[in-house]
């Protein structure tokens, strides 16, 4: 099993990943992934680099992904648990129809989408992740035509799996959010 450090995680996603918004939720996914490991007992780096680099070839393969994510994690060795994670996550897009089989995949299927939501309401209201109400969030939530791109059932999916209902995983992401700058 090869998995990269924090450092080497960041530097790939330094390579492959040119746009900031990208950047930003590759951070976003990871910080709350790293959380999620302390509440299931998870491995932390593991956790963290999986939704640090879940989206590595979004920007250079958007009609594939994550095909090829996919393919250079088996070249590379890294842990087959993050690869199922980060094929999970993409359940129902371009083919893919893996459900998720671990915390760990749950975990990235519940925050990744919903990590758009928490930017997405901060673009709107310039106020530190930490600062925001979960009330404000699930508001925006229900509301189909507030960041409308973010699909709400991959978030609903990825709770139910997780075992954690949305209001607790809403309330974990604020907690988790608040070291973001």
């Amino acid at each position: 099993m090869n998995l990269p450090t924090k450092p080497e995680a960041h530097a790939l996603l330094e390579k492959y990943v040119r746009d900031d918004y990208q950047r930003h939720h590759a951070l976003m996914v990871a910080t709350a992934m790293e959380g999620y490991a302390s509440l299931f007992n998870g491995d932390p780096l593991l956790w963290y680099v999986t939704g640090l680099l879940h989206d590595l070839d979004f920007e250079q393969y958007p009609d594939l992904h994550p095909a090829e994510s996919l393919r250079w994690f088996r070249e590379w060795n890294y842990p087959e648990e993050l690869i199922h994670a980060v094929e999970a996550h993409a359940y129902g897009y371009h083919g893919f129809t893996t459900l998720p089989q671990t915390k760990l995949a749950a975990a990235l299927l519940a925050c990744d989408e919903i990590s758009g939501i928490f930017y997405a309401y901060r673009k709107l209201n310039p106020v530190r992740y930490g600062d925001m109400k979960a009330s404000s969030i699930k508001k925006k939530l229900k509301e189909p035509s507030f960041a409308a791109k973010i699909d709400r059932n991959q978030i609903q999916l990825g709770c139910e799996h997780l075992g954690v209902p949305l209001d607790d995983h809403v309330a974990n992401l604020l907690k988790f959010f608040a070291v973001l700058p």
